[in-house]
């Protein structure tokens, strides 16, 4: 296998599992997000502290790149936070994709903060995915789930603000199983208090759909870093939009949901944007490449 396509198979696998993460902490019933988050993190901080200790010098970092790791660390927190909610409160589907809105604001933050250029069809790509959206977040006051359709994007949000760090720290040669590890004990220490003073019992099958869930985001978590190992995100971003079409045979299959007419329009606009603009970006580099 080529190196492209061994990023793809990572890429295509990490989405596998994130869709089976969120189908399991939808599966766990009615926890608290914050516990559920706990829970999610503790596993995959495991995993990922057993990787950083086999590796030389991984824990160490630059101190000056402290403060973006704690910012990488809490907005992936408030990202997954929202993200567990949303996931709680609306089709599985749904949710997932208005995640996914996280790559259109990263192209946003990258601008804003790491001063990278942003062509006019990327921005326009930006405009087009959040009017996309608006089918899926249904904005009007018949909509019972709008508060959680906004807290869904506000966990897109958190996300895009969270990659854009990984990219930074990523640019200045931070290792990437210790800022999995930072983030993962970073998220695992802010919501142990709740989980202490605010506690529910959970049965054995909660207990259970949380380690799954644990064990999928770990296993997602890695699959989408090595996939950037692999292959850069140019050249294979656009697979990961597959786990709207896996959250939704998912959601179907276990969940029983099936999406609206106007969801089902929101996907296709968001996703296509997507599509066009990395098939779009691609050939504009091969064309600046053969020029120069």
């Amino acid at each position: 296998m080529s190196q492209k396509q061994k990023g793809i198979c990572c890429i295509l696998a990490s989405a596998f599992f994130f869709a089976i993460m969120n189908m399991m902490v939808r599966l766990a019933g009615d926890l608290p997000s914050v516990q559920k988050s706990f829970f999610r993190n503790f596993i995959a901080m495991l995993f990922s502290l057993a990787v950083v200790l086999k590796e030389k010098d991984s824990f160490h970092f630059q101190k000056k790149n402290l403060p973006i790791l704690f910012l990488r660390a809490f907005a992936g927190t408030v990202g997954i936070l929202c993200n567990y909610y949303a996931v709680d409160h609306l089709v599985l589907s749904d949710a997932t994709m208005l995640n996914k809105l996280s790559p259109f604001f990263v192209i946003i933050f990258s601008w804003l903060f790491l001063k990278e250029n942003v062509s006019l069809s990327q921005g326009l790509s930006v405009l087009i995915a959040f009017g996309g959206s608006l089918f899926i977040i249904k904005p009007t006051f018949s909509n019972v789930h709008l508060g959680a359709a906004l807290i869904g994007v506000l966990g897109g949000l958190g996300a895009g603000i969270a990659y854009t760090a990984v990219r930074y720290l990523g640019m200045k040669g931070e290792n990437k199983s210790f800022i999995i590890f930072f983030f993962s004990a970073f998220s695992c220490v802010v919501t142990l208090p709740f989980l202490i003073f605010d506690y529910h019992p959970m049965s054995f099958s909660q207990v259970a759909c949380l380690l799954g869930a644990g064990l999928a985001a770990a296993g997602g978590q890695f699959g989408i870093t090595y996939a950037y190992t692999y292959a850069p995100g140019r050249e294979i971003s656009v697979y990961d939009y597959s786990i709207v079409l896996f959250s939704a045979l998912l959601g179907f299959i276990f969940l029983h949901q099936i999406p609206d007419r106007y969801s089902v329009i929101g996907y296709f606009i968001v996703c296509g944007i997507a599509v066009f603009s990395f098939f779009y970006e691609g050939k504009k580099e091969k064309d600046e490449a053969a020029l120069s």
